[in-house]
């Protein structure tokens, strides 16, 4: 999957001096990694320095990622002293995300609250929920509700406890409900986009520096699924 990102098609939901948050796109890497794609902290700097015709290096700082088949809300600091701030908020949980995603086979109950053990396995690059602690792992949780029955899917509503590497992806895949083209996780095909329907749709918190609360949302991609709920 390779996504070329340019400053022209960004999509902001927030900007202000210390903070910009993003709705990223399938396919864009939210930092460098051994690809070699551009990522889309590269493009956010370049649109910084480009609207405010800032000389030299510009300040970005990453404070959460999102996986790169996902699309939705990346938040961004444009100062130290909101990255400080923000990278404590994000560890100490003190924000509120919301996820959404298309899963194929109905989940048992309507709502629930899902906790398992999940543990990263380096050479594949996944997560495997257990039921139970084994070694290594690390607890995981979240709610999850049916928003909407669509005519072969079910939309489902998430609010994450824990960021685990991979957490929605695994817990679901754990129930027997793998997110529509998440082949790593058990789908039965990939989308056309190579994504996956799993999108970052809102997230709460106090401004690192006005300290007022924000609400982020962020729209879903633009198809027949997605547009339905």
């Amino acid at each position: 999957m390779k996504v070329v990102s340019n400053k022209d098609n960004l999509q902001i939901l927030h900007e202000d001096n210390h903070i910009i948050a993003i709705n990223k796109r399938i396919g864009d890497i939210v930092q460098g990694d051994k690809t070699g794609d551009k990522p889309l902290s590269e493009v956010v700097k370049e649109y910084i320095k480009e609207k405010y015709n800032k000389p030299g290096e510009v300040f970005l700082g990453v404070v959460h990622r999102l996986d790169r088949p996902t699309s939705g809300i990346v938040v961004f600091a444009r100062t130290s002293k909101a990255l400080t701030r923000l990278n404590e908020l994000f560890s100490n949980r003190e924000t509120q995300k919301t996820y959404w995603a298309i899963v194929k086979n109905k989940p048992e109950k309507e709502q629930d609250t899902l906790v398992h053990f999940l543990k990263r396995n380096e050479n594949n690059n996944t997560s495997k929920a257990h039921l139970k602690e084994v070694p290594e792992s690390k607890k995981a949780s979240l709610d999850y509700k049916i928003i909407k029955t669509l005519d072969n899917y079910f939309a489902l509503e998430i609010n994450l406890h824990t960021g685990r590497h991979h957490q929605i992806r695994a817990q679901l895949a754990a129930i027997g409900c793998p997110i529509k083209g998440d082949l790593k996780y058990g789908f039965d095909r990939s989308n056309p986009d190579g994504g996956i329907h799993l999108h970052a749709r809102k997230l709460i918190f106090i401004h690192p520096v006005s300290k007022e609360a924000l609400e982020i949302i962020a729209p879903t991609p633009k198809n027949s699924i997605w547009n339905s709920i």
